[in-house]
């Protein structure tokens, strides 16, 4: 089996382990950046592996809708296309199709939308999405799943849930069906959901062992409009629910605070794009909370965007230069700040895996969020 997990320490729920992939392995916990659109913003795969990358997320809707997932394929799939020679992610759309609201129609056979380039009208089934995803060619593709906003309803996230069971086994016949003439080795994700109620999570999880196997288990439907203890309650019940010798991935979270609040609910793998997005609004991760660069107080400072950092912005360039960049829309400044973003991230859960391992996890990470929130966020 080219897929495997195995634990290495633990600490409470928070663990380190290898995720092992026919692009290579991943230690967790472990943040993936996200390539979108077969890149991530500003940064090449050569800037990705250098901060310490070893798997990043692309998006099968964005990428079915341009350049087209069957030319992908034609081209020697995702990994040749986009020079990333490491593991990687699909997405299915699902977010991005629900996200559209008036854009689109659900039905039980699955979800009619009009495209955000050219309003062209689309129809994505969990087949197809398998189809689609299958072109790319990612190590691991996510099935098709039903999203709600964060505080729906127990009745609005229970119907989710049981189409997104119900859609997840249709996703696992089209792998089956498709696995004898794939292009490329790969392995679906199923994702658990259920809105902010417990019951509606567990169920979610039993539905999904109930139809197989899985190689690890994608947590939907969180960071969506819900509270922020809402969230951390859900990653709780999720965590008792799910098989512990599996890894999973916490989708589309990446805030400092939620990365580590996540791996001490037993979460392993992350993907957000706030870093890269923050990146191109001035804005960054520092030790002492977040901060934009474009503030009228750093036109004379001299010292690094954080001293504690040691990706290249924070070990070549000053606050002044960074702004500088920023106020003459240099796009220098917008890659620079990207690559400290995802450094920033991918170094602190390598720290956090350290921590793990040596069992001063609880201890280091309340100290880490201590310091973060200390320091007013200089955002303005």
């Amino acid at each position: 089996m080219p897929f495997t997990f195995d634990i290495l320490h633990r600490q409470g729920s928070a663990r380190t382990g290898v995720f092992a992939t026919p692009h290579g392995e991943v230690e967790t916990p472990a943040f993936m950046p996200v390539g979108t659109l077969a890149t991530v913003k500003a940064l090449d795969p050569d800037d990705l592996h250098r901060a310490g990358a070893s798997m990043v997320l692309s998006n099968a809707y964005h990428l079915h809708l341009r350049p087209g997932d069957e030319l992908i394929r034609k081209l020697g799939g995702l990994h040749h296309f986009m020079g990333w020679d490491g593991p990687m992610l699909t997405d299915s759309g699902g977010f991005q199709v629900f996200s559209l609201e008036t854009l689109r129609t659900i039905t039980e056979e699955g979800v009619e939308f009009r495209s955000h380039i050219n309003g062209d009208a689309k129809f994505f089934t969990p087949e197809s999405v398998v189809a689609i995803q299958r072109n790319l060619g990612a190590d691991v593709m996510m099935q098709f799943d039903h999203v709600i906003p964060g505080q729906s309803s127990e009745a609005v996230a229970g119907d989710a849930m049981e189409r997104s069971a119900r859609w997840l086994g249709r996703c696992l016949a089209a792998f089956n069906q498709s696995a004898a003439t794939a292009p490329f080795a790969q392995t679906l994700f199923p994702i658990v959901q259920g809105g902010i109620h417990p019951q509606l999570r567990r169920e979610s999880v039993s539905r999904i062992t109930d139809q197989a196997d899985w190689a690890g288990f994608g947590i939907g439907g969180l960071s969506v409009g819900e509270a922020k203890p809402d969230m951390y309650s859900m990653l709780e019940t999720t965590d008792d629910a799910l098989p512990r010798d599996r890894p999973r991935y916490l989708m589309g979270v990446g805030f400092p605070d939620d990365l580590i609040e996540g791996v001490r609910r037993g979460v392993d793998l992350f993907d957000c794009v706030a870093p890269t997005r923050m990146g191109r609004t001035g804005a960054v991760f520092t030790h002492d909370g977040r901060l934009n660069v474009k503030r009228a107080e750093l036109r004379e400072d001299p010292g690094p965007l954080d001293p504690d950092c040691d990706c290249p912005t924070c070990t070549r360039f000053s606050r002044a230069y960074l702004r500088h960049l920023f106020v003459s829309e240099e796009i220098l400044g917008l890659r620079l700040l990207s690559l400290h973003n995802v450094h920033f991230l991918i170094r602190l859960m390598r720290t956090a895996r350290e921590h793990i391992a040596g069992g001063t996890f609880d201890r280091w990470s309340a100290d880490w969020l201590g310091r973060y929130f200390a320091t007013p966020q200089l955002t303005r």
